[in-house]
């Protein structure tokens, strides 16, 4: 986790993925094993045939599978490194690109896309509004904005988020979204790693050294339960005329 700064490209640097990418490939690989977020995504906002955005894609790790049934998936990043990664990771996909851009500023036409994704990327609550006007421009009327973030209110992941992070305040996030016209669905999971070794490299960049410390410790195994939450909002689709006389 720690602390994210925007600059004047609404960019907010990730200190796990931009410093420790390898690692956080396999942060990517231990988490929702069971694909309980995809399914409840695809439930909430089926991209089945339609144009995809995902936001802050980091090394392309989600493109891939929105290739999968997209009619054409975009992939938006700031950090070229990641970018360049992710292009060569979808290069033999041809209905994806890996376009340079940040939240705040897309580079994509208006009226473009159906979903525009963000998982644990720029959207962390207040201050994050020019990303969403941002989104409602490129949506499609009727299309998504999604964005998948952790739960802090669920335990213990919850509890080391909140002590890594003391000033993080899980209901002020909640209450805003809610007021910016998002839904709020909660979604549990579970982390599965393939040895010791892997959680406790990927717990040390999540976290500082000491809340890492004490998550070591107080995971036994190779698993976690991990809850997140998808908030969706949808670009109208003008206005309805069907109750209205003339």
């Amino acid at each position: 986790m720690g602390e994210h700064r925007g600059d004047d490209r609404g960019v907010i640097a990730s200190p796990n993925i931009w410093h420790w990418p390898e690692v956080y490939e396999q942060e990517n690989r231990a988490q929702d094993t069971h694909g309980a977020v995809y399914s409840a995504l695809r439930e909430d906002a089926d991209w089945a045939g339609l144009h995809v955005v995902d936001v802050g894609c980091g090394t392309g790790f989600h493109l891939g599978m929105f290739a999968e049934t997209a009619r054409s998936v975009i992939g938006v990043e700031p950090h070229p490194p990641l970018a360049e990664a992710a292009r060569r990771r979808v290069g033999h996909l041809d209905t994806v690109r890996v376009l340079p851009g940040s939240a705040a500023h897309m580079p994509l036409p208006e009226g473009s896309v159906d979903l525009v994704h963000a998982r644990t990327a720029y959207f962390f609550g207040p201050g994050c509004g020019a990303g969403i006007t941002e989104a409602m421009r490129v949506l499609r009327p009727g299309g998504a904005l999604a964005i998948i973030d952790l739960d802090a209110t669920a335990h213990p992941y919850g509890e080391w988020m909140l002590a890594d992070l003391p000033h993080y305040r899980p209901r002020v996030v909640e209450a805003f979204f809610d007021a910016q016209g998002f839904s709020l669905r909660r979604i549990d999971t579970e982390w599965n790693f393939p040895d010791r070794d892997t959680l406790e490299r990927v717990l040390g960049i999540e976290f500082g050294p000491k809340v890492a410390a004490r998550a070591i410790r107080e995971t036994p195994g190779t698993s976690l339960a991990v809850r997140y939450r998808l908030h969706i909002r949808r670009k109208p689709r003008g206005i309805e005329l069907g109750g209205l006389r003339g």
